[in-house]
């Protein structure tokens, strides 16, 4: 047991927990939830909000067995919920297999990552949580539960934002291992870039461009391509000659390797090295998942109020991201392109900007990505997802007593049961 719980990655957030728990079984973890009035699931601590907090007992899943599968006649790997994306991705590439995407940064657990609908890039890409083929959860009776793809209710228990229980393992589709190269184009102009935007963005097997959304364009568009498929020239510019941040002055050794050559999956779809520190910490978070035939709108509605924001903005990244059937996801039903936006660390004054970026695009379909900041709560997003209500009705099947209910879930889904 540990009295004090701590905060987020970001220290954007100090939770309210009464104590933080460590379970070394699943056996524990059953009695700790059926024993607790109020428990929720914490993982690498990459959220920026209140999300995985409680007035209760914070459940660590680092001290759960380390468990690594591998079907290789299924195509899955099956992985202890508090693992890392860059552990199990070095453990599958040592077996010649590999994840079909990754997220920006390879730190992010497992369920925390799933649980959010966290995500990667490409336009043939799904969210993380798209690869999951079944799961297995501690539910609020403290029962272990384990549902599979398919199974009634399962693309509502994929992304589920902790509310239906503490997950303990994932199985995960997998691929064979492959290779991929990633280069930066810098300085792109608006309007061949808006123009030419389903053809830039499908360009690479994942492509991001980050932009402050001011004259100068696209600052810089990281593409990441399967072999024999490099692009020469985007919209006639050479790709860079030298490895590059996103962030100016930030150092380029932190990001995955550039300038075209070739390597392992895993050491190009993230954007930051799995074994060096990406950020201290110095900044916030938000995205939001705009149907990708709205994007050029979205764009033209960011240019439009980027005065108000830039201040407090460090950068934004623009990323596709494929259609899925989960109920929660920010691709759910529909192909989406991602609006992300890294804010200085001034709370203050980067929401009192949100609401402004949040009437522009939540009118777009825009789906605030869970796991960032965002001021959206219940009425406002229920209309973005179509099967919430179906959602609302597994609460009570799974957590009958609202065990795993927090302010965050009060706040964005509405009361419990």
């Amino acid at each position: 047991m540990t009295a004090a719980a701590g905060g987020t990655w970001a220290g954007s957030h100090t939770f309210a927990a009464q104590r933080l728990e460590r379970p070394g079984s699943i056996e524990e973890l059953q009695a700790l939830v059926g024993g607790t009035p109020r428990v929720r699931a914490l993982g690498t601590r990459h959220s920026f909000t209140d999300l995985a907090d409680t007035d209760g007992v914070l459940v660590g899943l680092d001290g759960l067995p380390r468990r690594l599968e591998l079907d290789e006649q299924a195509r899955t790997t099956t992985v202890a919920a508090g693992l890392r994306y860059g552990d199990v991705a070095r453990w599958l590439q040592e077996r010649g297999w590999a994840l079909a995407n990754l997220a920006s940064l390879p730190h992010i657990s497992v369920a925390g990552a799933v649980a959010t609908g966290t995500h990667g890039s490409g336009a043939g890409n799904q969210t993380l949580s798209a690869a999951v083929a079944a799961l297995e959860l501690v539910d609020g009776r403290g029962e272990l539960r384990r549902l599979r793809r398919g199974d009634p209710g399962f693309d509502g228990v994929v992304v589920a934002l902790g509310a239906l229980g503490v997950v303990t393992a994932l199985t995960l589709d997998v691929v064979p291992s492959f290779t991929l190269s990633q280069q930066v184009f810098t300085d792109l102009p608006w309007e061949p870039v808006e123009r030419h935007l389903d053809d830039v963005l499908a360009g690479g097997y994942s492509v991001s461009l980050f932009t402050a959304y001011g004259d100068d364009g696209i600052r810089q568009a990281w593409v990441k391509s399967l072999p024999g498929k490099e692009p020469g020239l985007l919209l006639g510019r050479p790709p860079a000659a030298r490895q590059l941040h996103m962030l100016a002055g930030a150092p380029a050794e932190a990001t995955t390797e550039q300038l075209g050559r070739p390597g392992p999956w895993l050491d190009r779809l993230p954007h930051f090295r799995m074994e060096l520190t990406p950020s201290h910490g110095e900044e916030l978070q938000s995205e939001y998942l705009v149907p990708r035939r709205s994007a050029r709108a979205a764009i033209e509605e960011l240019r439009r109020l980027a005065p108000r924001f830039q201040p407090v903005l460090q950068v934004s990244e623009i990323r596709t991201v494929a259609a899925d059937s989960l109920w929660l996801s920010g691709a759910g039903g529909e192909d989406v392109v991602g609006f992300h936006f890294t804010w200085v660390p001034d709370r203050a004054g980067v929401y009192a900007v949100l609401p402004a970026v949040e009437e522009a695009l939540l009118p777009l379909g825009g789906r605030p990505h869970w796991g960032k900041c965002f001021v959206a709560e219940a009425a406002e997003l229920a209309p973005l997802y179509p099967r919430l209500d179906d959602f609302r009705g597994l609460r009570p099947e799974l957590d009958p007593d609202g065990r795993f209910d927090n302010g965050f879930l009060r706040r964005v889904l509405g009361p419990h049961g």
